[in-house]
């Protein structure tokens, strides 16, 4: 078993996490009734509601591949078998997720798989209508017309290009995401009431609404402490990301489940906004108001070269074969258990 999932219930006691499981139960069902009840009623509904369940169901394959909500990381995958997302493997979107936890690459064009940033080189090759897409993207707006898109197809190109190199490992994220697209259009055909282009619009609905949470998620800085941002939101979107707003403790605490991030933040406040040097909104509100029509970032990266770390911020400790990035704060850690 890697090391990243042999380690990642210490900060639990427990074998099963109710509350994540309870999610599950919650974000299945609903599923079930939009795509099978709802559609006959009201198509628009079902396809709303279809997304919502979409959103929620990718927030709780991030806490999966962290390690909830069971002790069997076999367990805890099966809940996310099915493929409800459609455009991004299980699999491949854990790889690359773990990857973007070593925080001494936060925001690098090249070696952090969630940057929207792209090296100043790259920018001035680019033609003036591939320019003016991203910088479209980089407002919220477009983020989450665009940005599904845009992900889509750098993921779908880029393991293309792995899978002919040989790379087995994309491959086999692919072949089991092929498989885990089974159930769901098993469903559709002989349960369910919506077409399946309506479900392609939920699953890109789906991932629109998440363009919301990962807007703003990480910024260039010279320190890497104080690249990730916290949304200090307790409301509905807060829910459906599972409190990843709080994202500077996530990346602090990766393996620190999603209900207890909350208590961990305001329990400590000063030494999170220290930590990253006051990158903080209030709420969701006061970031739509900014930046749905206005970037907040430049699309070529303001301090290329990305600077590895800094010689000020805390030793960081590597965390097992997936470069999992764990701060020294044993007592916070010790306080959210």
């Amino acid at each position: 078993m890697p090391d990243d999932q042999r380690n990642a219930r210490t900060d639990s006691g427990t074998a099963i996490e109710w509350p994540t499981l309870a999610v599950f139960i919650a974000t299945y069902a609903l599923w079930g009734v939009a795509t099978a009840l709802v559609w006959p009623v009201s198509p628009l509904l079902a396809t709303l509601l279809t997304a919502l369940a979409i959103a929620q169901y990718s927030s709780l394959t991030h806490e999966v591949l962290h390690g909830h909500p069971f002790r069997s990381r076999w367990l805890s995958e099966a809940l996310v078998f099915p493929a409800f997302t459609v455009f991004v493997p299980y699999l491949r979107f854990k790889d690359l997720h773990l990857q973007h936890h070593f925080d001494p690459n936060l925001t690098d064009p090249y070696d952090d798989p969630e940057s929207n940033f792209a090296a100043p080189a790259d920018w001035a090759a680019m033609s003036a209508p591939r320019r003016a897409m991203l910088r479209f993207n980089n407002t919220l707006l477009g983020r989450m017309i665009l940005g599904p898109a845009i992900s889509c197809w750098a993921l779908v190109t880029g393991d293309l290009r792995a899978i002919r190199a040989g790379d087995r490992r994309v491959a086999l994220g692919w072949g089991l995401h092929l498989a885990g697209i089974v159930p769901v259009l098993v469903w559709l055909g002989l349960l369910g009431t919506m077409p399946l282009w309506a479900y392609a619009l939920a699953a890109y609905l789906g991932w629109s609404l998440l363009k919301i949470r990962t807007y703003l998620e990480h910024r260039a800085h010279d320190a890497a402490r104080a690249r990730t941002v916290v949304i200090e939101s307790r409301g509905p979107l807060a829910l459906l990301f599972l409190n990843n707003n709080f994202h500077v403790v996530h990346h602090m605490h990766p393996t620190t489940a999603w209900y207890k991030l909350p208590a961990l933040y305001f329990g400590n406040r000063e030494h999170y906004l220290r930590r990253n040097e006051g990158y903080v909104f209030r709420n969701y509100a006061e970031i739509f108001r900014q930046y749905l029509l206005q970037a907040k970032d430049p699309v070529p990266h303001p301090l290329w070269p990305v600077a590895k770390g800094d010689r000020s911020d805390n030793p960081a400790e590597p965390r097992g074969g997936a470069g999992i990035v764990e701060e020294r704060h044993t007592g916070l850690i010790a306080a959210s258990r």
